[in-house]
């Protein structure tokens, strides 16, 4: 026969902790007739008594000694995977993001949030490229671009311009200058669909290739790493300031294109998770104090 009688076995699990009808039907709002009544019936399903009863004394059997054991176990287990499962819900959020913006940006400011916010747990999810926030199991995405993405709530977080970097031993030819050099070289693109060198040619008044060298590397740590090697030049922003202070970068030109920058994107609804608005909240108040 299928057990049925859950709700009576957290009535059996308290009565059992406190040895007491009327303290179980205190703690749970409730007379101590139907306490009893609750008691009788698990009996009588189960086919065995729990409680030994007498005047002024109440024990538990032999079996419903080892059930109480059984259950308190199961019952704190239950507890417990539900207040997990909460916390979860309530509480942990998921940022993607490259590992260069994290690295870079992020990981120097963070303990400013983790200090702030110790209930929060924030989970930080490596991304390559533009992915669909709606595909993805994240709450927020941190993206590089101009923000102009349709699949979801797009904020500017910072405003990084976009422009040519080359390695140390680039030089500009004295013979055609920066047109010849640019139309010459291999252009490190991150995404294969991405037009952001076509829109810094036309920036810069210059027609672009017909048939240029170009490389995909989409993730931005490999990719600067790839114009250090003298692989070929990509356009960067301002954080890798110290690569160029070290001398290992250098700026190509001057010329940048401006509306490229840092955006949060995230769905319609996902702002009523607290946790996450707390997390907005703060990441766009630390873009405003410290750029």
């Amino acid at each position: 026969m299928t057990f049925r009688s859950f709700d009576a076995l957290k009535v059996f699990d308290t009565v059992a902790r406190r040895m007491s009808f009327t303290r179980a039907a205190e703690e749970l709002h409730v007379t101590k007739g139907a306490i009893s009544y609750q008691i009788r019936n698990l009996e009588d399903q189960l086919g065995f008594k729990l409680f030994h009863r007498k005047p002024g004394n109440l024990s538990l059997t032999r079996h419903g000694l080892r059930l109480w054991h059984i259950s308190e176990a199961a019952l704190e287990k239950i507890e417990r995977e539900i207040s997990e499962m909460k916390a979860s819900s309530n509480e942990n959020i998921t940022v993607g993001m490259t590992t260069y913006f994290a690295s870079r940006w992020l990981s120097p400011r963070l303990m400013h949030f983790t200090s702030r916010f110790p209930d929060i747990g924030l989970r930080l999810q490596p991304t390559l490229g533009v992915q669909n926030l709606q595909n993805q199991d994240m709450d927020m995405m941190i993206r590089w671009g101009t923000g102009d993405w349709q699949d979801g709530i797009v904020e500017k977080l910072l405003h990084c311009p976009a422009f040519p970097t080359a390695g140390r031993k680039f030089k500009i030819s004295p013979i055609g200058g920066l047109t010849q050099n640019m139309s010459s070289a291999i252009l490190l693109h991150d995404d294969r669909e991405s037009d952001a060198w076509q829109k810094w040619f036309q920036a810069a008044g210059i027609d672009y290739p017909e048939n240029p060298g170009e490389l995909v590397i989409p993730d931005p740590n490999v990719r600067v790493q790839a114009v250090i090697d003298g692989q070929g030049l990509a356009l960067n922003d301002r954080l890798i300031e110290a690569e160029i202070a070290a001398n290992k970068l250098v700026r190509v030109s001057s010329i940048e294109l401006d509306d490229y920058g840092y955006f949060l994107t995230y769905l319609p609804n996902a702002l009523q998770n607290r946790s996450l608005k707390l997390f907005r909240d703060w990441i766009l108040d630390e873009a405003t104090e410290q750029p």
